[in-house]
């Protein structure tokens, strides 16, 4: 999945000659407190709520605020994982995406990137979880698809967590049984660490619930 893929274009960039009061109110109809500003289809910068609000005529145009824009952008060819690691260290819900010139193409909002996460980590697909403590320097996805694959089962997804200050991984696996218990065996038989584990079978509704009470939340 790469940004292409990830942008609306139901939200509209602002141009340099738009207002501050159209750009608050653009900004309540779309819910979002940022939104892109473009001169000539060439992507300027991002402009906040807070950058209208303290100025005291927001009838001026965006031209005249004189402002240093933040500029984080995403490009067409980037991953899923690229955009979502750009938004949370710009701590933004929408980013801007451009071409090779830097010309605007659209953006990506924090809802989609959501959306598409829960698509990625099989969300909505019944089955089970493991996470697993590993020593970085033993890690090897193949041994651990070997032994999930040896019950005949498969990895969904998978991802890890690293530590700075640790040499050792969490991995978390989505399976698609229900039924682990010889799986867990076979871990536990090769002296792999179970930290957790989770039947699916109650807890999926459980989860979907919880997932959709906070798309809801995005969407009041």
């Amino acid at each position: 999945m790469i940004a292409s893929d990830l942008i609306t274009y139901d939200i509209p960039p602002l141009k340099v000659t738009d207002t501050g009061t159209k750009a608050l109110d653009w900004m309540e109809e779309f819910k979002t407190t940022s939104l892109p500003v473009v001169s000539n289809n060439r992507y300027i910068g991002l402009i906040n709520e807070s950058d209208i609000l303290d100025r005291n005529d927001s009838d001026e145009i965006i031209e005249t605020y004189n402002l240093t824009f933040k500029k984080p952008l995403g490009y067409q060819n980037q991953h899923l994982f690229e955009i979502i690691s750009i938004m949370a260290e710009n701590d933004i819900t929408v980013l801007p995406i451009v071409d090779v010139n830097e010309q605007y193409v659209g953006l990506i909002t924090s809802e989609t990137i959501i959306k598409e996460f829960a698509k990625a980590v099989s969300v909505n697909n019944l089955g089970s979880i493991i996470t697993l403590e590993v020593n970085l320097r033993d890690y090897s996805l193949a041994e651990i698809a070997k032994m999930v694959e040896s019950d005949d089962a498969k990895i969904l997804s998978s991802f890890i967590t690293s530590h700075t200050d640790s040499n050792k991984l969490e991995v978390t696996l989505k399976i698609n049984k229900t039924d682990i218990s010889r799986i867990l065996h076979t871990f536990e038989r090769f002296n792999y660490v179970v930290t957790a584990s989770y039947n699916e079978t109650d807890y999926h509704k459980d989860l979907k619930d919880r997932y959709d009470e906070f798309m809801r939340f995005l969407n009041p």
